[in-house]
Order: structure tokens, then sequence, then C-alpha cells
């Protein structure tokens, strides 16, 4: 099988491939999301809950089966960056939007994206998620709220 191309629309850098993943699981589209990943054996994918997927066919084969549940709602609302000259990494909280019984919700989860710059331009390397709590709980850091 020939690994499907980026989006032409692509300007090529990880912010682009991240907005593509995204674009990729809010429509469904397997070839799109499978394009955003590097060609390397060791690419790596970890949903909320679940096994270390290694490998492409591995981690193609677990979105496939949740499409077969339509796509998924995951919009990033928080992105934190840390970007060298041939990596970047992202640390996403995701808002996921979830059918339940009574109607729609909301859930949280926070993700680490890992990319590479690669021969093919920038592409995933890792994915992992974490359930999360509420959104005002997702962070916490040194910063104080009001500055004196």
């Amino acid at each position: 099988m020939r690994k499907p191309t980026v989006p032409p629309a692509s300007p090529g850098n990880a912010d682009a491939i991240e907005a593509a993943f995204y674009e990729a699981l809010q429509s469904g589209d397997i070839e799109k999301l499978m394009a955003c990943w590097g060609d390397e054996d060791d690419i790596v994918c970890v949903h909320p809950g679940g096994a270390r997927l290694v490998g492409a066919a591995a981690i193609r084969s677990s979105f496939d089966a949740m499409f077969a549940n339509g796509s998924i709602r995951a919009e990033p609302v928080k992105v934190r960056k840390v970007q060298t000259l041939n990596a970047s990494v992202h640390s996403v909280l995701e808002r996921i939007e979830v059918l339940a019984g009574d109607g729609l919700h909301h859930a949280y989860v926070i993700a680490t994206n890992v990319y590479y710059q690669t021969a093919q331009g920038w592409r995933m390397m890792a994915h992992h998620a974490s359930p999360g709590t509420s959104h005002e709980l997702q962070e916490i850091t040194n910063t104080p709220h009001v500055l004196h």
C-alpha cells in the first residue's frame, strides 16, 4: 500500500501537520490521518487507557475501528509547544464531543504529539493521549494568576 501524501494546502510545518491530523479525525478520513504519520517502523500511538500501538499497521487499525463508529470530534483548545530545527513537541488539551444517552457532552483529553522533520517533510512520530478532567483543572503552572 502506497503512503498517501499530506494535503497540498499544507505549508509543511509541524503546525500544519497537526491541523491536518485533527481535521482528519473530525472528518473520519483514514487516508488523510495516516498521511500525517511518519514512515518509521517505530511510530507510536497511545489512546486514553489503551495499549501502546507501534507501527503504521497497528495505528491504522485502531483508527479504522474508531472511524467505524463515525468521526472523532476532537478539537485542540490549548497547545503548548517546544520546537527545535528538526523536532516539535506539542502538549495539547483536546476537547472531545461525546454523545451519551442524555445528549452531547464534552470530555477533555491531554495529548502529547511529537513531530520530526523528515525527508518527506514534517510528520507525526508519536501521539499519546490520556483522559483528562474538567477544563479548568488541566494545567498547573508556577505562574501566578494575579501579578502584583
